[in-house]
């Protein structure tokens, strides 16, 4: 079957108002940028003739302005899942505009197959290379779009040629079957491969091939600053000592850590520190610093779903691309982020917080309770499920105003069962098999920033004699008086 290239306007026509459609991109990694946009150029267009158009958009994770921006703007979206991060998205979706609902990245594949998300129309991926039998590779991520292509009644393909056709090989493609059918996945090891370095498709669903040339919309990385070294070496600090007293096995685990600023820093501190034994990663995103980290053969080898790497990162890796594809693995996210296979491996989690509370349970996802920040992601695919699962953040933000320590998390997304760790740039609370007024203990102690000490054990102080001593008349006074007076620390209880 020979391969017909359209343009983005052209494909956009293909999509009508209610359609779902899976996109690819995991993080701006791999995601579709100019049919997405078209789309959303076009919505504007109906929108001012008074023509209803919004689509339904499945992604692996979050995306780039180019998608999850320009459908935002142009009021194209109906509703959204499983994780988002733009900012035009989320003040629609906190304003009531978009219907978003947040999951698990393991759960939105499966969900997808199990008929959860309803029928998928389109299915819109970005691939460096195709052929006419139905071959497709993908680039830089592989998110959802394997079952995305399967399910979906029809495909648009963005050919980027950013992306060299040499990138094949360095995927892991795995599309699980549906219960009562579903096989082990024989992964004992982050660099065990057991699926298709490609994603075959029915060639008569390719319904267009669109030419594109576009880098990864990966936003530059703030460089390690004082607050984000100090947790960092609070982190290494840790790690060290549980493999003196033998807690981590002298070969030390593989490491899986969260996207962002703090996790890239942290990362970052490891390349100097040669006390942590050379490791592996099962992961979700590969950053910055993991590179460096696996050029310094600090990291042996890296399992994840997406390349999240700086324009000019990912040219290096691309100018060395026969070295990097013996160390690098990318997976579809149901996966990279398996709760079976972390739980076999022994993952060590490391996550950020919005807040915790001091009882131990944490919100990865909600300001004050009400607005969405980003989604869960993956942290509770691992922090359930890993060897170790820590979770760290700066004590306090807002120039001091809110501490990430509270009397009771506004929205909990990881319960006391899931954490065991707790890390801020003031110390180190080990959580594991204490009870809720020992942790409490610890967290304020050793976590809580100088300004809020005092205030969180005044309330610890209300209800002595509890198992789990909370006042719930109380127990959200913190985030009541900063919603008054813009400063946590004029809390009274």
């Amino acid at each position: 079957m020979a391969l017909k290239f359209i343009t983005a306007q052209e494909a956009a026509e293909f999509i009508n108002n209610g359609d779902t459609i899976a996109f690819s991109g995991f993080t701006p990694a791999g995601a579709a940028k100019a049919v997405p946009t078209a789309i959303a150029e076009r919505a504007k267009g109906l929108h001012e003739n008074g023509v209803d158009f919004k689509i339904n958009v499945i992604t692996g994770a979050s995306t780039g302005p180019s998608l999850d921006g320009a459908l935002a703007k142009a009021d194209a979206i109906g509703w959204r899942t499983p994780y988002q991060s733009n900012s035009d998205l989320r003040k629609k979706v906190n304003a009531g505009n978009i219907k978003f609902f947040d999951q698990h990245l393991s759960y939105t594949s499966q969900f997808m197959r199990y008929g959860f998300l309803g029928k998928i129309n389109y299915a819109v991926i970005e691939a460096c290379d195709i052929t006419e039998d139905g071959v497709i590779i993908p680039t830089t991520s592989c998110g959802t779009i394997a079952t995305g292509c399967h399910l979906a009644d029809q495909i648009i393909v963005e050919l980027n040629a950013k992306h060299p056709k040499t990138l094949r090989g360095i995927h892991d493609i795995i599309v699980p079957s549906v219960p009562p059918h579903r096989r082990t996945i024989p992964i004992n090891k982050p660099n065990d491969r057991c699926g298709d370095d490609h994603i075959k498709v029915d060639p008569a669903k390719i319904i267009g091939i669109v030419n594109t040339d576009l880098h990864d919309e990966v936003s530059p990385f703030t460089p390690a600053d004082p607050l984000t070294s100090k947790i960092g070496a609070n982190v290494i600090k840790f790690l060290l000592n549980e493999l003196r007293v033998g807690r981590i096995p002298k070969e030390f685990l593989p490491v899986q850590s969260g996207v962002g600023n703090i996790a890239n820093a942290v990362l970052g501190t490891l390349v100097t520190n040669k006390e942590i034994p050379n490791f592996t990663m099962y992961t979700e995103v590969v950053q910055n610093s993991v590179i460096d980290l696996i050029r310094e053969g600090r990291v042996t080898f890296a399992s994840a779903c997406a390349l999240t790497l700086t324009p000019d990162c990912l040219e290096e890796v691309y100018s060395d691309l026969h070295f990097f594809k013996t160390k690098l693995i990318l997976r579809p996210q149901e996966i990279s982020n398996n709760s079976g296979i972390a739980r076999r491996l022994g993952v060590i989690a490391m996550n950020t917080a919005i807040e915790m509370d001091i009882f131990g349970n944490v919100n990865s996802t909600h300001i004050t309770g009400t607005d969405m920040m980003n989604g869960i992601g993956g942290s509770g695919d691992f922090s359930r499920n890993s060897y170790i699962s820590i979770f760290s953040a700066p004590s306090v933000a807002k120039n001091g105003n809110i501490s990430a320590i509270v009397p009771m998390c506004s929205h909990t997304d990881h319960t006391e069962h899931d954490t065991m760790i707790f890390i801020t740039e003031n110390g180190i609370a080990d959580l594991r098999c204490l009870s809720p007024i020992d942790k409490a203990k610890k967290i304020i102690e050793n976590c809580a920033h100088e300004d809020y000490k005092e205030i969180l054990w005044d309330y610890l102080k209300l209800s002595e004699g509890k198992h789990t001593p909370h006042t719930l008349s109380k127990a959200f006074n913190m985030h009541v008086e900063f919603l008054d007076s813009g400063d946590m620390r004029n809390t009274k209880f």
